[in-house]
This record gives structure tokens, C-alpha cells and sequence, in this order.
């Protein structure tokens, strides 16, 4: 072979060899985000948004376990005064099933008069109550339905001076630990808003879900040291089992009193203890969540959930903890319950399969002129055990009037912006 044989034959090898890599009509490779929704993070390079839909437990919120809508009822039983202010029930604990029966607890308040507010806090008296949590004791119910209710009385009074509470006991939630009942709840010694909302952590035991009811008379979780997050008070406790041990979620505020009022952040701390009556202690990487007021948290799957509801960077979030202490957002909700209560019976069996929540007591406030508030149930489906598409739905829908009416401007906000427009539009002439 001659060599212009020979180069002839090497450029057909080549490019032979050429087009069986890329034929020459070949279409070139696209990283354009598919119409059908993948089910996991394609191999694409993504947006920082379409990165976090891989994040959630599901890219659309109707197909994750973690989103639901909640839908409410009011419950029967329950006696206000006729909505004159003086008499107030908040802040459930998570309902309990003994024996055919249903049991909450709750925050209770009946005075003479209504709350003066936590702005006039230092006009209260031992007969006056500065705001709806003041001067109560912790009273009990209970349901064969869940929603008819028979008011049984008083649980816990508050003590006698100087014991942790003796103004005001409330927020209680309920713990099942080795066959004993414990209500873990809140203890002032003061009036709300006379410095603050200051206040500790106490707990009572009984041998049953009636009581009688033998307090500590002293404090299981404290606020921490001056300078701490949680310097000032701790509030809203939550018990569960879980590894073993007793987990209670709190809330505190801060960077809020006393010189920084209107600027107050929110976050929930975790402490933990072997022993229901012993002093907890905090977890070291507290808070281990960021926002949320009255805050739910219940067993889920082989970790924890918590339902975060107003105030905050995440408000309004279902978030999971894989082991209890870290969480991330895994769907954003609407219209959650206040001070949920959720009815989990797996909540104290120091369960590894969390089966959920599809209902529970909460409390709605500002009824009446007075503003008082009332116990009500709340229905959802965060649960393994159910799928109920009318709670699956994003939408909702409003009436008008809500926008209107709830969330319409105030006379004086629409008289001044009003003036504001007329001005803009004479200075435009101009």
C-alpha cells in the first residue's frame, strides 16, 4: 500500500470512529426541567427553588405526609358567662383515652372582672387579673366523642405563697410515665405583664387521670442565665418519650424585655430528663427551633414533628427532627390550630414508628367584646394511618367579607392613606 492509500484509509477510521461517538444529526444534550415532576432530584443543574422542592418530603404539598389543611368545630359543655370576660379557658393539653374516656386539662380563669391587659398590668390586684392566663388554675373535662365535654373541675389549684405559681398556674400538658400521670405547666408569681410574662416550668403527679394531684412546689426547667436566649421565662411545655428518656419542648421570648419590647424574637428549646420529677436539662444546642408561638409536637415516624404556628422566620410550618433536636421545614400550612393539643396516643410508648395526629383540642381567643377565649377541636390528617383528600387540598378559599372584615384596613389607616393618594395625585398637576 502506497502512502496516499494509507492516509485515505487512516481519515475514514477516524472518522468512522468520530461518528459512532456523535453522529453528525445527533441532537445535543438538554438540561431542561422535565413537564412530569420527577419524584427525585434530577441530575440537572437547578435554580436554588427547584433545588428545595427535593428537600421536602414531596415536591407538591397534597402528596407529603407532612401537609394538611385544618378544618374546626366547636365543642359543647363548656359555659362562658355570656362572653362578659370573666370567665376563659386556654391553652389544652393533648387529649388522653383512659379507660372509655377522654381527659384534657386546661387553663381556666373565672374573676370577677376581665382582664385590665398587660399594658395596665400594675392596676392588677388578687381579685383583678392583668390578662386571660392570670389568676387561673388548671382545671379537666372529659369526652366519650371528643366533642360534647363534661367540666369535672379543678386539677391543680394554684398554691399558697411563696410555691412556684401561687398568682397564676397554666398552659398544662399531660405526660404517661411508668403508670403515673404528670401535668407539667407554667407557674407565676407575679402578674402577666408587670415585667414581662415571667414565669417557670412545675409539675404534679397522680396514680390517676383524676387526681388527686401532689405538686412539686418546685421548678423542673428554669429560665437560663442573664445574657441566655431564655434569660426571662419558659413557657408552653410539651413532654414525650422518646429515646428512652422524657423530652420537653418549651418556648421563650426574647431580645423583648425590658428594653426592647416590639422587637422580641420567639424560638423553642428541648430539655430532658430520666426522671419526670427531677430538674431537666437543656439541650446544648438549644433553641432547637427558630419561630413559632404556641407550638405542637407529637411522635412521627422514627423521629419528631412540630406543627410551628405564628411568629417567626418559619411560622407556619410542619417541621420533622430525624433524632428530636434538629428540624427542617418539610411543608408550609395555613390557619393551624393555637395551642394545639394533639390527641397522640403513641406519645409516651417511646415509640420508633410515629403513626401522626388527626385531631385535637385548641383554643381560639378574642371572643366577644371582652375577648375572652374558648376551648375548640381541631381536625387534620398528618397521619400514616389515613389519607383524606379534602384535607390534602392547597387551596383555600375566603369569603370576601374575610378580607374585608378580619383583614380590612382601620378607619384611621384608611382615612390617612386616603390622604396620602389625594396628595400624590395633586402633586403630580405639578
Amino acid at each position: 500500500m502506497n502512502l496516499s492509500n494509507i492516509k485515505v484509509s487512516l481519515l475514514i477510521a477516524a472518522l468512522c470512529a468520530g461518528s459512532a461517538v456523535a453522529p453528525v444529526n445527533a441532537a445535543p444534550e438538554r438540561s431542561v426541567f422535565p413537564h412530569k415532576v420527577p419524584t427525585e432530584k434530577p441530575d440537572i443543574p437547578l435554580s436554588a427553588a427547584m433545588e428545595r422542592m427535593f428537600e421536602y418530603d414531596a415536591p407538591r404539598p397534597q402528596d407529603s405526609e407532612f401537609y394538611t389543611q385544618f378544618k374546626y368545630s366547636r365543642l359543647q359543655g363548656f359555659d362562658y358567662n355570656g362572653g362578659d370576660g370573666t370567665i376563659t379557658r386556654r391553652d389544652p393539653s393533648r387529649p388522653i383515652l383512659v379507660d372509655g374516656k377522654y381527659y384534657i386539662y386546661y387553663t381556666k380563669r373565672h374573676t370577677k372582672v376581665p382582664p385590665v391587659g398587660a399594658a395596665n398590668a400594675a392596676q392588677a390586684t388578687d381579685e383583678i387579673p392583668s390578662t386571660d392566663w392570670d389568676l387561673a388554675d388548671l382545671w379537666y373535662a372529659t369526652s366519650t366523642d371528643g366533642v360534647t365535654w363534661a367540666e369535672q373541675g379543678v386539677a391543680v389549684p394554684r398554691p399558697a405563697k411563696p410555691h412556684p405559681g401561687h398568682r397564676s398556674v397554666a398552659t398544662p400538658d399531660i405526660l404517661i410515665w411508668k403508670g403515673k400521670y404528670y401535668l407539667y405547666y407554667q407557674a407565676f408569681n407575679e402578674p402577666s405583664g408587670l415585667k414581662g410574662d415571667h414565669s417557670v416550668v412545675t409539675v404534679s403527679w397522680a396514680d390517676s387521670p383524676e387526681g388527686p394531684w401532689t405538686p412539686l412546689n418546685k421548678a423542673v426547667i428554669t429560665p437560663g442565665q442573664k445574657g441566655d436566649w431564655d434569660q426571662s421565662l419558659i413557657h408552653d411545655p410539651m413532654p414525650i418519650v422518646y429515646n428512652d428518656q422524657i423530652y420537653v419542648y418549651f418556648k421563650s421570648t426574647y431580645n423583648k424585655w425590658p428594653d426592647n419590647r416590639k422587637n422580641y424574637h420567639v424560638a423553642h428549646g428541648l430539655a430532658i430528663s430520666d426522671d419526670p420529677l427531677k430538674t431537666f436539662k437543656k439541650h446544648p444546642l438549644n433553641p432547637v427551633i427558630n419561630s413559632g408561638h404556641e407550638t405542637f409536637y407529637f411522635p412521627f415516624k422514627s423521629g419528631v414533628a412540630g406543627v410551628i404556628i405564628r411568629d417567626g422566620i418559619e411560622r407556619n410550618t410542619v417541621q420533622y427532627a430525624e433524632d428530636g433536636v434538629n428540624f427542617k421545614i418539610q411543608a408550609n400550612i395555613s390557619l393551624p390550630p393555637i395551642a394545639g393539643g394533639p390527641y397522640t396516643p403513641d406519645a409516651f410508648t417511646n415509640t420508633d414508628n410515629g403513626r401522626g395526629v388527626t385531631w385535637g383540642i385548641s383554643h381560639f381567643i378574642n371572643f366577644g367584646p371582652k375577648r375572652h377565649s374558648e376551648l375548640l377541636r381541631f381536625d387534620c390528617d398528618l397521619s400514616l394511618d389515613m389519607h383524606d383528600p379534602a384535607f390534602k387540598s392547597p387551596n383555600i378559599w375566603f369569603k370576601p367579607e374575610v378580607y374585608f372584615n378580619s383583614l380590612g384596613l382601620s378607619k384611621k389607616q384608611l382615612e390617612a392613606r386616603k390622604a396620602k393618594a389625594k396628595n400624590v395625585a395633586q402633586d403630580s398637576n405639578h
